[in-house]
């Protein structure tokens, strides 16, 4: 069985019972979403085992081992790269500040191609869902995240779509330069 594969049974099984904030969808959506996001980009068995398994160390009771031992080094690095440190030591809005200008810090360091790829995939996965959730009751959704303030949205989503720039020639790029248009009336 390849990783991909593995990775969906074993994704499906982690987030069980999970769903998605505000909409009731089994939170497994997200990530398969993801995963055929970055399968428009390429179809490296690992980097698409990982693009379904991003979430699994930062929203379940998986460790990075567990990631390591069934899926191996390459997907167990690209995972951690995925997961923020949540600081639980911050208020969840320092916290959420604190994670975002990491990860946007991260991309901007980062040579790793499938680092950059999951999170387009991840970002406009969430973009998506914001946006469909922006139509039916506006700016009230941001009330359902932990930081609620939609500038400091716009901020993060502007700075990660600056950060993954060489991507522009992407089709995921371009919906995701859309959606901070059509969500935020950016002139991204």
């Amino acid at each position: 069985m390849s990783n991909f594969n593995h990775a969906i049974e074993f994704a499906v099984e982690a987030h069980s019972g999970y769903t998605r904030k505000g909409s009731g969808t089994p939170y497994i959506v997200h990530p398969m979403e993801v995963a055929a996001i970055v399968g428009s980009m390429t179809n490296e068995d690992d980097i698409l085992a990982a693009a379904v398994l991003h979430d699994v160390v930062e929203d379940t009771n998986v460790v990075i081992e567990d990631i390591y031992k069934f899926f191996g080094p390459r997907v167990a690095s690209l995972v951690a790269s995925e997961s923020e440190n949540k600081h639980p030591e911050l208020s969840r809005e320092e916290s959420w500040c604190v994670r975002k200008a990491e990860t946007i810090e991260h991309l901007k360091s980062t040579d790793d191609k499938a680092v950059k790829m999951i999170t387009l995939a991840d970002k406009l996965s969430n973009m998506r869902a914001t946006y469909q959730n922006y139509l039916l009751v506006g700016d009230a959704v941001w009330q359902r995240f932990n930081m609620k303030d939609k500038e400091k949205h716009h901020w993060y989503y502007k700075e990660v779509l600056k950060a993954l720039e060489e991507y522009s020639g992407y089709p995921a790029w371009q919906e995701l330069a859309w959606y901070l248009k059509a969500v935020f009336a950016d002139e991204a």
